[in-house]
């Protein structure tokens, strides 16, 4: 097993090699750190004063990362995939929403994206908790101060907007993964998505997966206190590294309190797999859906489900990378007969800038890992041509 993440030809057979050629070309971009800080500056500095770039990047960072800018455009990506048995998880990534009227907007594009993803065959989607409410309000209620009148109005209307939600997924048969945020606004989210799992994940399995970013070092302890304390519910955990790890340790210099985040990839990466390990010694009345790129954690989690003779096909553990990653995991893992998602996220250009900035930042922090990509795009390329 421990080679099976080594066959570009399956991991690649969807690409073209003029795609591999233009993956190569972004990867090596995003490999130099002080050029990925440069090109993000300019490219919101242009975008700012109104250039016309969006077309640049819809055409380049874009294209590798994002499936579409409305779910037809994505429609012959997920075709494809779910041939070679890899599900798609549609992600409308849309950030910084301000005011009631967006996020019922926002609310509503979740609801029709759920019916969607029944309708094709899509067991999962996703959802950012403040696309439902307001940042601000979220961060507040996780520092436990005190909500005005207006401010307990807008917290009601977001906990009905996850109700909501829920509800619908579930009568849809659609299970929800929710977002991890910044460490300042997450005490809110674990709160209000583990009411929503003691509503909804009743059963045989989770229909809502909270997820947990193990490069932060206090995540193992909220893991065991939730085992210890859990009740006759499912318990869902997506398990992640993280995605904000420069932003939390500038706000934490900023605000003087201690950084949240682990002290070295080397942490971070044990972290995860003490994770995995406790929650399989836990497996029963838990589902795993674990998000990595990483191949050692990969690797662990079939060692795992051999030690508790799992199938390859049970329902309570997943795969998953994101579109434009780790592909050389996702289709080697779903020729396999494991379960396999691609999160995929679509929408408008201009929306989809803070996500895609994030992908090539946290991509030029884990040097490692880009030159994996790199290093398999490569030996496919000449596989190719030899």
């Amino acid at each position: 097993m421990q080679n099976l993440f080594q066959n570009t030809e399956v991991a690649y057979d969807l690409k073209k090699t003029s795609q591999i050629r233009k993956s190569i070309f972004l990867f090596s971009l995003i490999t130099k750190k002080i050029l990925v800080k440069i090109l993000s500056a300019v490219t919101l500095f242009f975008l700012k004063l109104g250039f016309p770039i969006k077309w640049i990047l819809k055409a380049t960072i874009y294209e590798q990362f994002c499936g579409g800018v409305s779910i037809s455009e994505c429609s012959d990506i997920i075709k494809r995939m779910k041939k070679k048995n890899v599900f798609s998880i549609l992600d409308y990534s849309i950030e910084s929403l301000q005011n009631e009227k967006d996020f019922d907007n926002a609310f509503e594009k979740k609801l029709t994206i759920i019916k969607l993803s029944q309708e094709n065959d899509m067991p999962f989607s996703v959802f950012k908790p403040t696309s439902l409410g307001s940042y601000e309000l979220f961060q507040k209620k996780s520092s436990k101060k005190i909500l005005n009148d207006k401010e307990k109005t807008n917290w009601f209307n977001i906990e009905k907007r996850f109700d909501r939600i829920f509800q619908y997924a579930k009568k849809m048969k659609v299970k929800i993964l929710v977002d991890a945020e910044e460490y300042e606004v997450q005490n809110a989210i674990d709160e209000l998505v583990l009411k929503m799992m003691k509503k909804y994940n009743v059963g045989n399995e989770a229909y809502i997966y909270n997820t947990v970013q193990l490069y932060r070092w206090d995540r193992i302890n909220y893991l065991k206190k939730l085992i210890s304390d859990r009740g006759d519910f499912r318990l869902g955990f997506k398990l992640v590294r993280g995605a904000y790890m420069e932003k939390e340790r500038q706000l934490a210099k900023e605000n003087d309190y201690q950084s949240p985040i682990c002290k070295s990839k080397e942490e971070t990466d044990n972290n995860f797999n003490k994770a995995l390990r406790f929650l399989f010694n836990n497996i029963k009345g838990v589902d795993i859906f674990v998000a990595s790129h990483n191949e050692e954690s990969n690797y662990l989690v079939l060692d795992m489900m051999g030690k508790y003779s799992l199938k390859n096909d049970s329902n309570n553990i997943w795969f998953c990378q994101l579109y434009g990653m780790g592909d050389n995991i996702t289709f080697n893992l779903s020729k396999k007969g494991y379960n396999v998602a691609k999160i995929l996220p679509f929408g408008p250009v201009k929306n989809l800038i803070p996500y895609l900035i994030r992908r090539a930042q946290e991509n030029s922090s884990v040097g490692g890992q880009t030159n994996r990509e790199l290093k398999y795009l490569k030996k496919e390329l000449i596989r190719r041509n030899s």
